[in-house]
């Protein structure tokens, strides 16, 4: 992966100063996309015993027991890849068998119930070598298909045993076809699956799109899973305070320059590079930033942009890197039409996890 710089007389060198996000450009090659389908770092060490059910919520044990049936059923054998080709499609295949019934397990439920912790424990617990399992959000995924193309997807999934899908949402029509039909060929060839959404199943892309008339795919991918719904209120909220107030603009520039591998950039700026950069190399954007510097945060002017936010929210959730801001509270981030259209799910998780990642960098201020 390489850097170009967008903005002239910049330079990334932490004893110049700040970082800044926005002049960034990352290359990154197709080959990484394949090899970082695993947990993200929050989640490298979580397994189902670090998963704390809430007591009022029996559900939420009932989903681990359930998960690590899942995971022990998936066997010694089949996590081998045996009778299937190997990574990259190369070597003779055996012809697979299609399975009877849901060959995966969907987790649905609301914000901050412990979805991915739950995925990514089953990841962790199925009996396999981490090359021939995968874990990563739909987005993530759907960018996969882009940059190998759709056969060469299929036959590099098809060699693994589980495929972990996080944040399943379907947003346009042409996702919905081409994640249905990767969805029944890697079934085919006995790839097992598990993912989680804030949707059931059924109701994959409705307020989004005119999901009747793909209702057939809709259903088709529904039949693929097993849902299991967790209930429960965001454990990032349980007991703690509200999101932390903005800090000054002073204050958010001394802290950047005062913290190591910390970037600094003004949030419109930022919003209008993010729609240089592809999503699929969102996380490139902020290897090695330690922290992320915001001052100016205003609402969001459009759904584009919001959804691009969105994206960038994620990453920088799954990587642990604490949001200093100065400007509005980043629950007033998006406008009442957008939290109440057919993308409010994501709005939703966005401003939990920059709550989160804003109460983690109060720390940082005056250290």
């Amino acid at each position: 992966m390489s850097f170009s710089t967008a903005a002239p007389g910049s330079s990334p060198l932490p004893d110049a100063g700040p970082l800044s996000l926005c002049a960034r450009e990352p290359r990154v090659p197709a080959d990484r996309l394949v090899a970082e389908m695993v947990p993200p770092p929050r989640f490298d060490s979580v397994r189902f015993a670090t998963y704390l059910p809430d007591p009022k919520q029996p559900s939420q044990t009932e989903a681990v027991g359930v998960l690590e049936g899942f995971a022990a059923g998936l066997g010694p054998a089949h996590a081998t890849g045996a009778g299937r080709r190997g990574l990259f499609g190369f070597g003779k295949a055996k012809a697979a068998k299609t399975p009877a019934g849901p060959r995966g397990v969907y987790l649905d439920g609301g914000y901050g119930v412990g979805k991915t912790h739950l995925l990514a424990s089953l990841w962790h617990a199925a009996p396999a070598e981490p090359s021939r399992k995968a874990f990563g959000t739909f987005v993530e995924l759907t960018n996969l298909v882009g940059a190998l193309g759709f056969q060469q997807t299929v036959r590099t999934l098809s060699g693994h045993s589980l495929l972990c899908i996080d944040e399943f949402e379907l947003d346009d029509p042409g996702d919905t076809v081409l994640v249905s039909t990767l969805l029944g060929k890697l079934v085919e060839a006995g790839v097992a699956l598990a993912a989680t959404s804030n949707t059931l199943p059924g109701k994959l892309g409705e307020g989004r799109f005119a999901a009747a008339d793909f209702l057939r795919e809709i259903q088709g991918l529904s039949a693929h899973f097993r849902a299991l719904r967790i209930d429960g209120e965001d454990y990032r909220h349980r007991g703690l305070p509200e999101a932390p107030l903005p800090f000054s603009d002073e204050e958010v520039m001394k802290t950047a320059f005062a913290t190591e591998g910390a970037s600094l950039d003004d949030f419109p700026h930022l919003l209008e590079h993010l729609a240089k950069v592809h999503p699929s190399r969102y996380g490139a954007l902020t290897d090695e930033v330690r922290a992320v510097c915001l001052t100016g945060v205003q609402p969001v002017p459009d759904q584009s942009t919001a959804l691009r936010l969105v994206v960038l929210a994620d990453r920088l959730y799954d990587r642990e890197i604490p949001v200093l801001a100065s400007g509005l509270p980043f629950d007033r981030l998006f406008s009442e039409e957008m939290l109440g259209g057919g993308y409010r799910k994501k709005y939703f998780r966005a401003i939990s996890r920059l709550t989160a990642l804003a109460r983690d960098a109060k720390g940082l201020v005056g250290a």
